[in-house]
């Protein structure tokens, strides 16, 4: 359930050229960062703006401080959950609030340049005329800044070259099948993803059973109906790196578990359903400190499925071992 206090008030004449982008802010769980997001929202320069914040159930003085932000800006509708749902109920809160034209997802320890909702508005309108499709999600770049200081460049997907459309982002998501043609950048990250709000909705909003990976299992969705898949060249967002324990190695792990699941006949037809399976625990014991479990499940990929195996690996492992360094490093 849910209880909210509708702080917006009309101040847009209804034949304002620009249509209305509704910004959606998730939070849990911070107080430290919230305000500051919150004014990045606020502060972005298009003129027909509201922002739909959703606390999750905080319990800290994250809703104390959403309240006092919308008592003072007419922009701000704040909604609370009086469970905590998780990312995907949140985000459907906002789907279900929102009365923009446009929906661009903000998360509660982002901030984003003031130009950002701009870019990403031109950018969708462009490739409709030129696509003649609706089916459109637009991505943020930017950069994403770990607690050490480790800075890791984040270059949108579809922002070089041409972008993956159909279920080639579906074939990248589930089971890592690149066209060397295509660009698919930094992903599907919904903190940096807007779309027209008639599309959230058409594609039934974000599934409230998935922990994590609610952004993967939307971005195929979308693939399979034929969505494309373009970015914003231009950095406009900081993602600042944060812990939790709704961010565990083992919901991920049991997320993207679900995600193949939901998705086991499509896999079925490339025969990647067994082999996700065995890639994704032995990441998953990777992460855990689980080496030697790690290992041997690397054995059997490369017994059951040496080529495949071996070109994932080669193309990951090193990229993956020099991230984690950087971001390790004191």
């Amino acid at each position: 359930m849910t209880h909210s206090k509708n702080y917006l008030k009309q101040t847009i004449q209804p034949d304002q050229p620009y249509p209305r982008i509704t910004v959606g802010v998730t939070s849990y769980n911070a107080e430290h960062s919230i305000e500051r997001a919150l004014r990045s929202a606020l502060d972005q320069a298009w003129p027909n703006l509201e922002v739909v914040v959703v606390d999750d159930a905080s319990n800290d003085g994250t809703w104390s401080l959403i309240q006092q932000i919308a008592d003072n800006d007419q922009r701000v509708r704040a909604i609370c959950h009086e469970i905590n749902q998780g990312a995907a109920a949140a985000r459907n809160s906002i789907l279900e609030a929102a009365s923009g034209e446009f929906i661009a997802f903000f998360d509660d320890d982002d901030v984003s340049k003031s130009n950002r909702l701009e870019l990403q508005y031109e950018h969708i309108v462009a490739y409709e005329q030129s696509s003649g499709s609706h089916l459109i999600a637009c991505y943020a770049s930017g950069e994403r800044i770990y607690p050490n200081g480790y800075v890791m460049p984040l270059r949108a997907v579809g922002a070089d070259g041409p972008a993956p459309t159909g279920s080639a982002m579906a074939d990248y998501l589930l089971f890592h099948k690149r066209d060397l043609n295509l660009f698919y950048g930094a992903g599907t990250p919904t903190c940096s993803l807007m779309s027209r709000a008639s599309l959230f909705r058409d594609l039934g909003g974000f599934d409230t059973a998935m922990r994590r990976q609610e952004d993967v299992d939307f971005a195929i969705r979308l693939s399979l109906k034929g969505g494309h898949f373009i970015g914003v060249p231009e950095p406009v967002l900081s993602q600042y790196a944060t812990s939790g324990s709704e961010k565990s190695a083992l919901i991920e792990f049991e997320s993207f578990l679900r995600l193949l699941d939901k998705n086991k006949d499509y896999l079925d037809t490339t025969k990647s359903y067994h082999y996700m399976r065995l890639w994704s625990e032995m990441r998953y014991r990777h992460f855990v400190n689980q080496d030697g479990r790690a290992l041997r499940l690397l054995i059997r990929l490369l017994l059951y499925y040496p080529l495949r195996t071996s070109r994932h690996f080669l193309h990951s492992a090193t990229r993956r071992f020099r991230h984690e360094q950087r971001m390790n490093a004191l």
